[in-house]
């Protein structure tokens, strides 16, 4: 059995240790009444027309970083026996040129007991402490969407996963099995320049990143687990990863970008710490399918540690702060084996958050910005919200990009710095 795999074991074997109550679902009286008899359905979403546009010339992409009007419709039903849910997005995208539809949910919430959670289907998954930073949360993630411009909730990608929660007296377990590998929607050069290593260069729409992903049922499989619990207003978690790398960590011999094996081992605690909440992450990044560090076209393994705080400031004023480390290891070799520019053995990331609400809570101004000191770059998220209506809200906001060297994380993107503008009418 592969290390990974008695990972996930032990995590499941401390949970279910626990005596659970076997009491299932009761069914309806006579046993004969359709699932779908009396399904209520409950009707939701919104209509966006959201424009930005680029403030550097980027020779790679187009002006407008996004361009679009879009619908998003939510269903949602309660009958006895589950909760369904299906939700999805029809837009049109001025930048493409392109009509998309995006299935965003499509899931079946049950509890076949007491002490079980099922959920099935297309879902949003999230876990871990970060703020916009992420160590155990290895579900895919939209970076695309995040830079240029589009509303924060689409950073989270949906998985096609199954989800088990198991609830007992010692601790909690969730395991997410998602029997077809779901990657980041990753920077490729369509929407977004970027730094291209093989290149030595800048690039976009002339560089499109092409992978060999891993793309088969059941065989590219990826499998998650957090086993936690709360101990006097402190919530402590382990957790567990097998799958690969969910933005490309390397590249084959044709030049092709590929997803590499990764186990993921971490831990985190978060809780009360003075008057605001604290909390602190932890997890190994091993690179499976290169150890040793040997293989110049593999990503090498990490540790990311993570510590963060936030508070209230004021009245309806809160601030957060973190810092966040990768410290990759085996870098000796990576120095040695590096043609091109080298990245340092530790990158360190500094986060702040900042968040006032004014006009009765109805106007939301907020920055979040990250800064590099090793890197030396930075990016900022100002924005502005304010909600006319109970269904209209108008946002304007930017993505602010500098940096010393074309080559760093935020550096690459700064010809991508934009400012956008959005008109929401919810129902």
């Amino acid at each position: 059995m592969s290390c990974p795999r008695i990972i996930i074991t032990l995590l499941i074997w401390a949970a279910t240790s626990v005596t659970f109550p076997a009491v299932a679902r009761g069914s309806d009286e006579n046993g004969t009444s359709s699932l779908f008899s009396e399904l209520a359905v409950e009707t939701h979403g919104f209509y966006e027309i959201r424009s930005g546009y680029r403030i550097r010339k980027d020779k790679y992409e187009k002006d407008m970083s996004v361009m679009e009007s879009r619908l998003q419709l939510e269903l949602s039903s309660y009958p006895e026996w589950a909760d369904l849910k299906f939700k999805a997005d029809v837009f049109g995208d001025m930048v493409s040129e392109e009509g998309h539809f995006d299935l965003r949910e499509a899931y079946i919430f049950t509890r076949p007991f007491d002490f079980m959670d099922l959920k099935f289907g297309r879902q949003i998954l999230t876990w871990g402490t970060g703020d916009l930073v992420f160590i155990n949360d290895l579900f895919p993630k939209d970076w695309q969407s995040f830079f240029i411009g589009r509303d924060t909730e689409y950073l989270k990608a949906p998985s096609d996963a199954v989800k088990m929660s198991l609830f007992g007296d010692r601790a909690n377990l969730d395991i997410v099995y998602t029997p077809k590998f779901d990657p980041d929607r990753f920077i490729n050069g369509e929407r977004i320049s970027y730094w291209n290593p093989t290149l030595d260069r800048l690039v976009g729409e002339d560089a499109i990143v092409h992978t060999d992903r891993p793309n088969q049922w059941l065989r590219d499989f990826e499998i998650a687990a957090r086993l936690y619990k709360n101990i006097s207003n402190y919530e402590f978690a382990l957790y567990g990863y097998h799958g690969y790398w969910k933005s490309p960590g390397g590249q084959n011999t044709s030049g092709q970008a590929i997803f590499p094996d990764l186990n993921v081992y971490g831990a985190s605690i978060r809780g009360n710490v003075g008057k605001g909440i604290g909390n602190l992450e932890f997890g190994y990044y091993e690179s499976a399918d290169d150890q040793s560090g040997k293989n110049v076209l593999i990503n090498n393994s990490e540790l990311r540690y993570l510590i963060g705080y936030t508070q209230e400031i004021g009245r309806d004023f809160t601030g957060g702060i973190q810092y966040y480390v990768e410290h990759m290891m085996d870098y000796g070799r990576y120095k040695d084996l590096q043609p091109g520019p080298r990245r340092d053995r530790d990158r360190h990331l500094i986060t702040v958050r900042l968040t006032k609400l004014l006009m009765s809570q109805n106007l939301r101004c907020s920055l979040f910005t990250y800064y590099s000191p090793s890197d030396k770059d930075a990016y900022m998220r100002p924005n502005v919200s304010y909600k006319v209506s109970d269904n209209l809200a108008v946002e304007l906001g930017g993505n602010i990009f500098s940096g010393d060297y074309p080559h760093t994380f935020f550096g690459q993107f700064q010809n991508n710095t934009n400012v956008y503008t959005a008109l929401r009418y919810s129902f």
